[in-house]
């Protein structure tokens, strides 16, 4: 098992795919899913350079939680439960994945928090959590197009396969949109004194995200209907996440806090 983790781990960091050229894809449309979502939030990269060390060290503390606790807790939970249907034993494996993912990717915006003293503005702890967000979901996409690549995807496929060849793109996409999206409500409820609260919302909504892979699993979802299912699940929280971020009572000055 450790040696499964170990092997995971390191995956990340090298190149499946048999060309430079799809590196190069994977990595930029991985960046471009990224921009495009975490701009609705308008996060001040620039007027605050802390952020980038927050959107830099998540990737790590997130991908070293899913492989070294994510990945023994489902696997002893399958194990235990592998008398139950799928349908049963996929509730406590996708509760863990969201639990250790949305915990780790709160990690650097519990950092700032408690350098700021815990007093941290409710807008800006969303802001921070949708970076910590964006950090790791790019990471994690540019892998996920790596691995498609390298099974010799092509723009032939396209051609022939229409639409239904461009899914695992479209599944990436709106993932990266969730990842952010649970990440910054669960630094609004840090910010906002409902830490645990809003983490076990996160973590939740993360869990119901992926148990569309359970229902797909289980024969009750197609292919597309999986992904229409995932997307779904991220604009609807997501439009929730940017309420919060924009909605009448706060002003961008919020966003102006120094840094400590």
């Amino acid at each position: 098992m450790i040696d499964d983790a170990v092997n995971y781990f390191v995956s990340f960091f090298q190149n499946p795919s048999a060309s430079g050229t799809y590196l190069a894809i994977s990595i930029g449309l991985a960046i471009g899913f990224g921009a495009v979502w975490l701009a609705c939030y308008r996060p001040p990269l620039f007027k605050k350079p802390w952020l980038w060390a927050i959107l830099v060290s998540s990737p790590f503390i997130t991908l070293a939680a899913v492989c070294f606790i994510q990945m023994p807790l489902q696997t002893w939970t399958e194990q235990a439960l592998s008398h139950t249907g799928i349908l049963v034993v996929g509730i406590p494996i996708v509760l863990t994945s969201g639990l250790v993912q949305e915990g780790a990717k709160l990690v650097p915006v519990v950092v700032y928090w408690w350098r700021s003293g815990k007093n941290l503005d409710p807008k800006l702890g969303l802001v921070i959590g949708a970076v910590a967000g964006a950090g790791f979901a790019v990471f994690e996409a540019q892998y996920i197009h790596n691995v498609i690549f390298s099974y010799g995807w092509t723009w032939a496929a396209v051609q022939t396969g229409g639409f239904m060849a461009l899914l695992g793109f479209w599944e990436r996409f709106f993932t990266v949109a969730a990842h952010i999206t649970f990440s910054a409500l669960a630094g609004y409820g840090l910010a906002r004194g409902w830490g645990w609260q809003f983490y076990l919302i996160a973590s939740g909504l993360h869990a119901l995200l992926n148990y569309g892979v359970v229902l797909w699993q289980a024969g009750l979802l197609t292919d597309l209907n999986v992904e229409i299912y995932a997307a779904a699940v991220a604009v609807a929280v997501t439009v929730w996440a940017l309420w919060l971020r924009w909605r009448k009572g706060g002003t961008e000055a919020e966003l102006e806090i120094s840094s400590p």
